[in-house]
């Protein structure tokens, strides 16, 4: 009888996860679904944009009643940040707020694109990284600011898939496998998945996980896309470990033609 395969985990700053989904919670009718879509994804980490989800004004719905930070390791972010400084003070509050240290950062270019701006990027994550913060940092595709990063103290480089909220899916599947070999630290796709199987694309590249939000708030069913999200990613992961076929340009069959009557 086969033995049982070890639990398959991922570890960041020194927390370790089953999942390889982190979910958002941001464009959900209300936390009600958001929380019910974050049940079907299997996710253990949520993502929170400090500057637009309520926390702690207790005449508003407040997102802690719905996901507990208990069960959900909460990870804020700086959406909507687009200088260094405004990032900094937002991961200053998140932390006074709820004592998060392990965050996401990211800093944005340009409200059409919602590229990252990587030299404030950067510039952000050396003063946050001084401060005694785990920074997860969101980035563009370009495998030397993704070693710069590393090298300035990120946690994990999370290379945009496409731009974010486009559901364009993986645009730039060689330079992430590129960012994936150099990488001593988590890679995870972070922006443009729009469906399963581009999950699946970005898991069978070999990345560590797979972040989104659109593409599950956004689905005509968001619970029923999260639970598709939770099965790609595993597939994906799967897939990867076990080792795709040698692509090739002519048919091979899959039976052999010596022998035959």
């Amino acid at each position: 009888m086969t033995a049982p395969a070890p639990t398959d985990t991922w570890t960041v700053a020194g927390r370790t996860f089953s999942s390889r989904l982190i979910v958002g919670t941001g464009k959900y009718r209300d936390y009600a679904q958001n929380a019910a879509a974050a049940e079907a994804s299997g996710a253990e980490i949520v993502t929170v944009a400090v500057r637009r989800v309520n926390l702690t004004d207790p005449s508003q719905p407040v997102l802690t009643d719905f996901l507990d930070p208990k069960r959900y390791t909460y990870l804020p972010n700086t959406a909507g940040c687009f200088t260094g400084e405004d990032a900094v003070r937002t991961l200053r509050l998140a932390r006074e707020a709820g004592g998060w240290t392990l965050v996401k950062l990211e800093v944005l270019s340009d409200p059409r694109t919602l590229f990252p701006d990587m030299e404030e990027t950067l510039r952000a994550l050396r003063l946050l990284v001084a401060e005694g913060f785990e920074v997860m940092v969101y980035c563009t595709d370009d495998v030397v600011f993704a070693r710069k990063l590393e090298e300035a103290g990120a946690v994990a480089v999370m290379p945009l898939g496409a731009p974010i909220g486009s559901g364009l899916g993986v645009q730039n599947p060689v330079n992430l496998r590129l960012i994936i070999e150099q990488a001593k630290v988590p890679v995870l796709v972070d922006a443009g998945v729009g469906t399963a199987s581009d999950a699946a694309v970005a898991m069978e590249l070999g990345c560590d996980g797979v972040l989104m939000n659109t593409a599950i708030a956004e689905a005509q069913n968001p619970v029923r896309m999260a639970s598709a999200m939770k099965h790609a990613v595993i597939a994906g992961r799967e897939a990867y470990l076990a080792g795709r076929m040698k692509k090739r340009l002519y048919a091979d069959p899959s039976s052999p033609l010596a022998g035959l009557i």
